[in-house]
């Protein structure tokens, strides 16, 4: 099934589609509709710079297409109803949580901070500590030393919520965590202590890897404040490879014909708390080892693609059944308490709606799928590598549509490096391998 894709932008938000199609297998790239714990393990020179080069036959995209993909942005930013959907749709208008209050302000792009604020917890105490802590980063954005101000600013707030809200962190963790929860606690005050110290000698280099440390620290807090999986996956879907949790992920690629790179391993975070079946399909894929070997399909500054097997399945032929195994589109609203199944947020009605886990960071991991058919993602996976005009983040028309099931938290500057034709040497799954219920590689045939 020949299928297209939008990758290319002109500053006249006219994009170029492109058939993505090869001589020896048919990559399924979907139009999108409506338009220091780890040591950095790349092979790397510094690269010379050249403008990426596209191989493809390029199609002109029409006028009415174009007003259609504009509209439908405009739909997702203002909650204006678009074209194709009834005028009395109403558009969703949720009473804001204090965490939105909280992290309102610029679109948050972190890998980290998406992937800690996307915990199902409901503790403002350790909120308010995180965030002072995540503000850092926008404070070295300052030049030289007087960034270092705005620094001591952000620490003394969050030391100052750690010391008024401590008992009702350690409230809020598992009974069954409490004890690790709490040991971090003092990990998270003594680095705290230090990195004032560190402010105080006007060392500016040391702030960022002691920010990432306590962070760390922050968000392990998060996670033993949760207590078991929050809800209960659709009946439908229960037998399902499902991700209780969350899980990580190294996945090693071969770069070939670039001497600036040989080889990186990719270190990512796939997200079960909001994406259980996505993230439980792709963990029993890794597990079967169906994508080591495989190439990049497609690389063309928009995305990074691969999961299209040898041969003329589109997706993942699950032996037992000899037929493709799919999986419905799975998106988690902010607020609210389980993932929507099989429609897109617009199909909803859902127009001012923001996703748990956005298309705002740069490697971000969703399903790729059928352009028309919701439920029809199998093996196929993308990495989202910039923004463009119609793709900003808080306001991206891919969110809502694809099911975001994690994010690249190292090394993923590198996915830009990447081309068709490199090949993924292997996939590992290095933690929270037991989240994942109902595996089907373990079952024989």
């Amino acid at each position: 099934m020949a299928a297209i894709i939008p990758c290319h932008y002109c500053a006249s938000l006219s994009p170029k589609w492109i058939n993505s199609n090869s001589t020896n297998s048919r990559r399924l790239s979907y139009r999108l509709r409506g338009f220091q714990g780890f040591n950095a393990r790349c092979s790397y020179q510094p690269p010379h710079h050249s403008e990426f080069q596209n191989n493809h036959n390029g199609k002109p995209f029409s006028f009415k297409q174009c007003a259609i993909s504009i509209a439908l942005a405009v739909g997702l930013i203002t909650g204006v109803p678009t074209l194709g959907w009834p005028t009395n749709a109403q558009a969703a208008n949720p009473v804001l949580s204090d965490l939105s209050v909280l992290i309102s302000g610029p679109p948050i792009k972190d890998p980290g901070a998406l992937l800690r604020y996307a915990l199902p917890i409901d503790n403002k105490a350790i909120r308010e500590v995180q965030k002072p802590l995540e503000d850092i980063t926008e404070s070295l954005k300052i030049a030289g030393v007087k960034a270092l101000d705005s620094v001591e600013r952000n620490v003394r707030q969050a030391s100052r919520a750690l010391k008024q809200g401590k008992t009702l962190i350690v409230s809020g963790l598992a009974e069954s965590k409490k004890e690790h929860g709490v040991e971090l606690l003092s990990k998270l005050e003594a680095g705290i202590d230090e990195l004032e110290l560190i402010i105080q000698d006007r060392n500016r280099d040391a702030v960022a890897p002691k920010q990432k440390e306590l962070l760390q620290y922050v968000g392990g807090v998060e996670e033993d404040m949760v207590d078991g999986f929050p809800y209960e996956v659709p009946e439908e879907y229960q037998n399902m490879p499902l991700l209780k949790g969350r899980a990580a992920v190294d996945m090693k690629v071969k770069v070939k014909d670039n001497p600036n790179l040989e080889e990186c391993v990719f270190h990512i975070v796939l997200d079960g708390y909001n994406a259980p079946v996505t993230a439980g399909n792709f963990v029993d894929l890794v597990q079967r080892h169906f994508y080591d070997g495989m190439e990049i399909q497609r690389a063309d500054g928009f995305v990074v693609q691969t999961g299209d097997p040898e041969g003329p399945a589109e997706g993942f032929i699950d032996p037992s059944t000899e037929k493709t195994r799919t999986i419905p589109l799975e998106l988690m609203v902010d607020g609210e308490k389980a993932p929507v199944y099989g429609a897109t947020l617009e199909e909803l009605g859902l127009y001012k709606a923001q996703t748990k886990l956005p298309f705002n960071a740069f490697g971000t991991m969703a399903m790729a799928r059928e352009e028309f058919e919701n439920n029809s993602a199998s093996s196929q996976i993308f990495w989202l590598l910039k923004e463009s005009e119609l793709t900003p983040s808080n306001a991206n028309i891919l969110d809502g549509r694809y099911a975001v099931f994690g994010y690249v938290t190292e090394n993923e500057d590198y996915l830009a490096d990447l081309k068709v034709g490199d090949v993924i040497e292997s996939i590992q799954v290095v933690s929270g391998l037991d989240n994942l219920v109902n595996p089907s590689y373990k079952i024989a045939g």
